[in-house]
């Protein structure tokens, strides 16, 4: 496809600066097993991460069910837990934004 709208052209080179910028934060996670999670939209990083803490907590033999409401995310050998994830962010720390008092 060739542009040849000049004003679109501008757009266009905008465009490819920002891409360098976005794909250069991701590049740490390049080759990594979870790097797809980072593609993902925070909505579901955080159902990706209550997924896979179930997944690995069942691996080793713990009795992992999903609560019944949303007071918990899975109970576990009996106890109601509420399962955070987050991956390594820029600055080299980790946070979790939507932590609230149940």
């Amino acid at each position: 496809m060739t542009i040849k709208d000049s004003e679109v052209m501008i757009l266009v080179g905008i465009s490819q600066a920002l891409q360098l910028e976005y794909q250069s934060e991701n590049r740490e996670w390049e080759g990594s097993p979870f790097a797809w999670i980072k593609t993902r939209p925070s909505r579901q990083v955080g159902a990706i991460g209550e997924r896979l803490v179930a997944g690995w907590l069942a691996a080793r033999g713990f009795n992992v069910t999903r609560s019944s409401d949303s007071d918990a995310d899975r109970v576990i050998e009996g106890k109601r837990v509420e399962i955070k994830f987050s991956t390594l962010w820029a600055n080299g720390g980790y946070k979790f934004q939507q932590l609230r008092d149940q």
